[in-house]
């Protein structure tokens, strides 16, 4: 962040420099990267007017504002630059839907994928009969999380898997 704040006919205050701070961090968090802010704040008469200039990678935006007094018119014209800055931001957002549209590439909405349950076919299974043992030393060298297989003495399917506390698991039907 990098604010130029200059005075004319008025004294820059401590609580006005931390005001311009914060307001600008704000704006940084909308837009997401760093800001150059040049502040001007003149005093004619009874008019206290603020005119805040922030260069972003778009654009230059621009705020005046007049007031009675100092912090009103930061305010207004702080405002006014937010306001400004989340219009673009929405303009950009906008144009980037509408070129997606052009293209014909749909955003598939969340909600659809959740409710779309797939069935994903899987090949971790040996034909030939083995041991538990002989089942555990393929299944460590596959990192899969579910090994199947015949067990050898009683030719009955068996699932092996990996438990979360580091053991394996076996279940054999009966």
């Amino acid at each position: 962040m990098n604010i130029n704040l200059t005075a004319r006919n008025t004294q820059i205050t401590p609580e006005i420099e931390m005001y311009c701070a914060r307001r600008l961090q704000s704006l940084e968090k909308i837009l997401m990267y760093p800001v150059e802010a040049k502040i001007v704040l003149s005093v004619e008469k009874y008019r206290h007017k603020v005119e805040i200039r922030i260069k972003t990678k778009e654009a230059t935006l621009t705020g005046v504002e007049e007031t009675q007094d100092m912090l009103g018119s930061l305010c207004a014209a702080f405002d006014l630059i937010e306001k400004r800055i989340k219009k673009e931001k929405e303009k950009r957002r906008e144009r980037k839907k509408r070129k997606r549209k052009e293209k014909g590439i749909l955003v598939p909405v969340s909600e659809e994928i959740e409710q779309q349950k797939r069935i994903i076919h899987s090949d971790d299974y040996s034909v030939r009969p083995m041991s538990v043992e002989d089942a555990i030393i393929q299944f460590e060298a596959s990192k899969k999380e579910v090994f199947v297989f015949r067990k050898i003495d009683s030719q009955v399917w068996a699932v092996l898997y990996r438990r979360k506390d580091g053991h394996y698991g076996l279940v054999v039907p009966e």
